[in-house]
């Protein structure tokens, strides 16, 4: 949640610093703001609403030739949405100007010593204390002031710092919110996350807690709390910048969901060969899966917790493979049962996810291994993690997870088969599961393809205000991917259920103004979804029916059908998920609503 840019170095622009907020606009904001530079004096704008208010506030600022700058996109937490509350914030005669993502949770009482002291604040935001802190604790040296402020600090930071009378550096910081920084010949750049860096560097460096970073114009230095530096080579980015442009779709969303055929077989390269399973990143705890695995415990949040679900169900069907799953935030405080025999697999897109990187830590101060899964590569969770697997989809723009959910799956698939590899239960059900991810690629072309009728059912129910979701075993993690998707970017309230529960209390919601959405497996409990449609129906509610090409049965009996081609039963997931994400898509589209900016929620979400 929130973005930070700074810039430092020659021949920068005010329009810099525009370009990389909206390359960050996918964490959700509900302002923003910019400080920067100009003849020994700082002026900072700021502005309530999209970046777009705040660019013509600027007008032809954004032209302007700077030094340096600092911009920020707040998500609001403490005190509300309003112009004196967006960041950047100031100290009183405006010499120091800071961008802070994070809480500080011991604001309060430091306002009031401040106050105490004679300091004014214009706002009612936890991040204004910092700047008066720095401000106390300057002598001419900016890093050192940083350095002994933050020290005073309790909760989570990242933070960007300048000060009029050192107008060529940025000091930052971090403590649980990501920080990155990189640098070329004629600039040095922080942000919170790459996307808004590829366009200058593809070398970064990833900033740990308790460090620090002082960028120059061309170079800069990383600290520890002490003042100690610290040497650490960048890490190679291969993402293009083109990856995170729409490519001429409409919204970033669209684009994601139709690049799943590339996502998916960039994810399972050279992790699945010929139906079998390759996963090299996890070969450093073979020796401890072979002998002393007992348990796996998947620890996720939000869609990376239905892709964990998914893979607890592919592990329990074709293993004897103890498998639990929990919620990130549940699993922090739950006491888990995880030990030296566990290994627990944090599943988070971003790899900042601060539920989950708790998580590991708990995990680790119980003895536990523990595997990472992230998209982002030298992100927090996969560096404090025993091991990691990247899921490889090139960046992720919309907030609403697509190309990422379905590479999870297909990733944690590979994981979970070579776990059963090494385990000696690897049988020849589960090469052929593995053998049906190798050909996603092609199914998602098909399934793609049915845009079109995706559409035209999406007009039939946008203007319905709930829809359930309905499957069994590995369809009714679909179920709550698909119901999470609607509801996360058309504020249509959805909610998924296993089937066979609708009897014992979700039915009574039923009628013709509260459709279903009936994900029906291709074999096994496919009588058993027959049934609850009928159950549906009976209660005159309509059904949309997901089926595989031939179902014909299910065909008559549904209201609408979208058929997908017929594969494993626990592909199921992967097969139906472009179908829903699409069905979702349209339906905010149609609302009028933007789906790469949903409200009220952020792509990478690291305050608690």
């Amino acid at each position: 949640m929130c973005g930070i840019v700074g810039f430092v170095g020659k021949n920068i622009k005010v329009d810099y610093f525009i370009d990389g907020l909206k390359k960050l606009e996918y964490r959700g904001y509900d302002s923003s703001g910019v400080s920067y530079d100009d003849n020994g004096k700082f002026c900072t704008i700021k502005k309530e609403g999209r970046i777009k208010d705040l660019e013509k506030e600027l007008g032809d600022i954004v032209n302007k030739n700077v030094n340096v700058g600092l911009a920020h996109t707040r998500w609001a937490t403490h005190g509300g949405v309003s112009d004196e509350n967006s960041h950047p914030h100031t100290n009183e005669d405006n010499k120091i100007s800071v961008v802070h993502n994070g809480i500080i949770e011991n604001f309060q009482e430091l306002r009031k010593e401040l106050i105490s002291r004679g300091h004014v604040f214009r706002s009612s935001t936890d991040t204004e204390v910092i700047p008066h802190l720095i401000e106390e604790c300057y002598r001419g040296n900016l890093l050192e002031a940083v350095i002994e402020a933050i020290k005073k600090l309790e909760g989570a930071y990242a933070i960007g710092v300048i000060h009029s009378e050192e107008p060529d550096k940025i000091v930052a910081a971090r403590k649980g919110s990501p920080l990155v920084v990189a640098g070329n010949e004629e600039l040095s750049i922080i942000a919170s996350d790459v996307t808004p860096i590829l366009k200058y560097s593809k070398e970064v460096n990833f900033i740990n807690d308790g460090e620090i970073v002082e960028l120059f114009g061309n170079n800069y230095k990383i600290f520890d709390l002490s003042g100690n530096p610290i040497e650490r080579k960048p890490i190679h980015i291969d993402w293009d910048e083109e990856l995170a442009e729409k490519g001429g779709y409409e919204h970033f969303m669209q684009k994601e969901i139709f690049e799943q055929p590339v996502s998916i077989k960039s994810a399972i390269s050279g992790r699945i060969k010929n139906g079998q399973p390759c996963v090299k990143e996890i070969e450093n705890i073979k020796s401890f899966i072979e002998n002393d695995l007992k348990k796996i415990y998947v620890v996720a949040c939000g869609t990376s917790y239905h892709a964990g679900l998914a893979f607890k169900y592919f592990m329990q069907n074709h293993s004897d493979i103890n498998v639990e799953i929990e919620v990130a935030s549940e699993f922090r405080y739950c006491n888990p049962n995880v030990n030296k025999n566990t290994l627990v697999i944090a599943v988070s897109q971003s790899g900042e996810t601060i539920d989950t990187l708790e998580g590991v830590r708990l995990a680790k101060n119980k003895g536990a291994y523990v595997l990472a899964m992230s998209n982002v590569v030298g992100s927090t969770i996969p560096r404090e993690s025993d091991s990691v697997v990247y899921m490889n989809t090139g960046p992720e723009i919309g907030v609403a997870a697509t190309k990422t959910y379905t590479a999870q799956i297909a990733v944690l698939y590979s994981i979970g088969s070579q776990i059963m590899k090494w385990k000696n239960q690897y049988s020849t059900e589960t090469e052929k599961i593995i053998k049906d991810i190798e050909n996603l690629p092609e199914i998602y072309k098909k399934v793609l393809d049915n845009e079109d009728h995706i559409i035209e059912l999406a007009r039939e129910y946008v203007n319905y205000k709930h829809m359930m979701y309905i499957g069994r075993g590995t369809g009714y993690t679909a179920a709550l991917e698909g119901a999470l998707k609607l509801k996360e970017i058309s504020y249509i309230h959805a909610s998924g259920y296993q089937a066979g529960e609708l009897k014992h209390g979700p039915i009574a919601l039923l009628d013709e103004s509260f459709p279903v959405f009936a994900i029906v497996p291709f074999n096994g409990l496919r009588e058993k979804m027959i049934s609850n449609i009928m159950e549906v129906k009976a209660r005159k509610a309509r059904v949309i029916a997901i089926v595989t090409e031939n179902d014909e049965k299910v065909i008559e009996i549904a209201n609408e059908v979208i058929k997908v081609p017929e594969t494993s039963e626990d592909i199921l997931p992967l097969t139906v998920a472009p179908v829903t994400q699409l069905f979702s898509y349209h339906i905010a589209v149609l609302r009028g609503l933007d789906p790469d900016k949903p409200r009220n929620l952020a792509k990478s979400v690291t305050v608690e």
